[in-house]
């Protein structure tokens, strides 16, 4: 068995809208399509979001000239509603989005494992592109 150390990635934002919100808008599949992209020429196409422990989630990413399509899955480990999510991908790495309520404002912390292919700051930028997406998706809807 290999014990490698794994590298986490932490990002983080503030939303001015209340926790129930964002937590609707960060876990309803119809919303998750319109702000789950790191850059304007990629979209997600659909999504699928059992939330519950063991639960599943699937959102497929595809680039917007049908160049390149992927899909981003994982298993719940932990759900405690407007609080926390944590959560297994396919390529087994953990990550885990809290949520904290500051009166009308939302403050959200996600760490992840980084993958081995991509650098460590590319992984960090698109994540935190797709974080600050959100971010104006929920400060707007």
């Amino acid at each position: 068995m290999e014990t490698a150390n794994k590298t986490t990635i932490t990002i983080e934002s503030t939303i001015k809208a209340p926790v129930e919100k964002v937590w609707k808008l960060w876990t309803g599949p119809e919303h998750i399509m319109q702000w789950n992209t790191a850059s304007e020429d990629w979209h997600t196409t659909r999504a699928e979001n059992d939330l519950r422990v063991g639960g599943k989630f699937l959102s497929r990413m595809e680039a917007k000239d049908g160049s390149f399509g992927f899909d981003f899955w994982g298993v719940y480990d932990v759900v405690k509603p407007h609080e926390l999510i944590a959560y297994t991908l396919g390529d087994d790495r953990k990550v885990s989005v809290s949520f904290t309520a500051k009166g009308n404002e939302t403050h959200i912390v996600s760490t992840f494992e980084a993958e081995g292919t991509n650098p460590i700051e590319m992984q960090r930028g698109g994540w935190q592109a797709i974080l600050n997406n959100f971010s104006k998706y929920a400060e707007t809807n």
